[in-house]
């Protein structure tokens, strides 16, 4: 019954279901959610993209089958009602777009099941709550108002394969812990999708077949907003932009050799870039830019073939770009605000670099004084060595004299005789 046109209040008949998915419409009254009676049979809910606004009420305590909760793309408003932690088998809670404030509930920790959890983009507040559940594969806080250190519980999240944390005003350093994450750093296989099809458990020995259900995350993609569906969700991601985090990178982040989207940008990340970070072979984007990030950029980031967007701009990087298809191949866009840096693709060439590329032969005209003086000086050095070796022979070597002598005068005498034959037979043909 998605994507119509219905509207008012959710109807009755939720309570006898197994799947509710009415997204897309025009439903704006809640009330109907709050019954006496236990439900024990609806499993999903999915009530998104409507006109579902005000607080939301706290009664989602008899709702015990409930593994699927996406409100999300609403307008609803006030605290995340304390009653959702009471769902034990809720796996998937999706509020995302919509307006809470306030703390997000204690009780949430009792959902001890639970793989995701969306609630980016609301009015939330306050720290990071230290209890999330160890079984996250996906959290997204972004485009809140939480505050405080990154919680070291969030080492305990071994599964986590999103981790979106960006648009905040978090502090700190970041966590070390990041070996951890071991969904991250071990060799993916297909079968570790976040795959709706998790989410849709088989009653009584029938398969309910939702596989196809459109499980969605809305991520920061290579500069803009993306929505991934079930089997894209294979993308390991991190994103911490748009904090005031301090401190360097952390080198273990080299351990995460199946992360594919790297998001650091706008914080106040001071030190090196780690050399480990060359070990992110399926890296895809890499974003540090807007930091205070300094020195050299390491030579083994050339080594990350599948990177297809980098940015390192506005930082304090310096030194030569390292040479490498792969960093020469990016815009110079991606380096500015680096006044280090040189090297390609940058115009500004780095200390001792030759320009020999295109040069035109040079001409007399453009020599130089010091060339035109080096050119006639050989020029007279030839000549007084081939004069003297000459004259300086026949001058000093009276043999060599005699026989030169000899030879001129052999010379004369043979073009005497050749004139004077010559001669003669000219008169002859004159006089016949």
């Amino acid at each position: 019954m998605d994507s119509n046109q219905l509207e008012g209040s959710i109807p009755p008949f939720f309570r006898s279901a197994t799947l509710l998915q009415l997204s897309k419409n025009k439903f704006s009254e809640t009330r109907l959610l709050c019954t006496n009676t236990t439900v024990d049979r609806l499993r999903i809910l999915d009530l998104s993209k409507n006109q579902l606004s005000r607080q939301l009420p706290d009664c989602w305590n008899h709702l015990k089958a409930l593994e699927f909760l996406d409100l999300s793309s609403n307008t609803l408003s006030g605290e995340v009602p304390s009653s959702i932690g009471s769902l034990s088998k809720l796996r998937v809670l999706i509020l995302r777009n919509n307006t809470f404030s306030g703390k997000l509930p204690v009780s949430l920790k009792n959902c001890r099941e639970m793989i995701m959890l969306d609630l980016g983009d609301n009015r939330l507040s306050g720290p990071i709550p230290y209890w999330l559940g160890q079984q996250l594969q996906m959290l997204s806080l972004r485009r809140n108002r939480f505050s405080g250190s990154l919680p070291l519980s969030l080492c305990d999240l071994t599964n986590i394969q999103l981790l979106d944390l960006s648009e905040n005003n978090l502090s700190g350093q970041i966590f070390k812990c990041l070996k951890n994450f071991s969904a991250m750093s071990q060799i993916v296989s297909s079968k570790r999708t976040i795959n709706s099809s998790l989410y849709y458990p088989v009653g009584n020995g029938v398969g309910l077949g939702y596989d196809g259900y459109d499980l969605v995350a809305l991520l920061m993609w290579k500069g803009a907003e993306r929505l991934f569906k079930n089997s894209e969700l294979i993308l390991r991601s991190i994103d911490l932009s748009s904090n005031q985090l301090t401190g360097d990178i952390p080198e273990e982040i080299g351990n995460l050799i199946e992360l594919v989207s790297l998001n650091l940008s706008s914080n106040n990340l001071t030190g090196e870039i780690t050399s480990k970070i060359g070990r992110l072979t399926s890296l895809e984007f890499l974003d540090l830019s807007r930091n205070h990030l300094c020195c050299l950029i390491p030579p083994s980031l050339a080594q990350i073939n599948r990177l297809s967007m980098l940015n390192l701009s506005n930082n304090n990087l310096s030194g030569r770009i390292p040479i490498g298809t792969q960093l020469q191949s990016f815009e110079a866009s991606s380096y500015e605000g680096n006044f280090g840096l040189c090297g390609k693709p940058l115009d500004k060439k780095c200390p001792g670099d030759e320009e020999v590329a295109h040069q035109k032969p040079e001409t007399p005209e453009e020599s130089s004084p010091g060339d035109k003086k080096s050119i006639y000086l050989s020029v007279a050095l030839g000549f007084i060595t081939g004069f003297w070796g000459l004259w300086g022979s026949l001058l000093f070597i009276r043999t060599w004299r005699h026989k030169y002598v000899l030879f001129l005068n052999n010379i004369i005498d043979t073009i005497y005789v050749f004139m004077v034959l010559n001669a003669t037979k000219f008169q002859r043909w004159l006089r016949g």
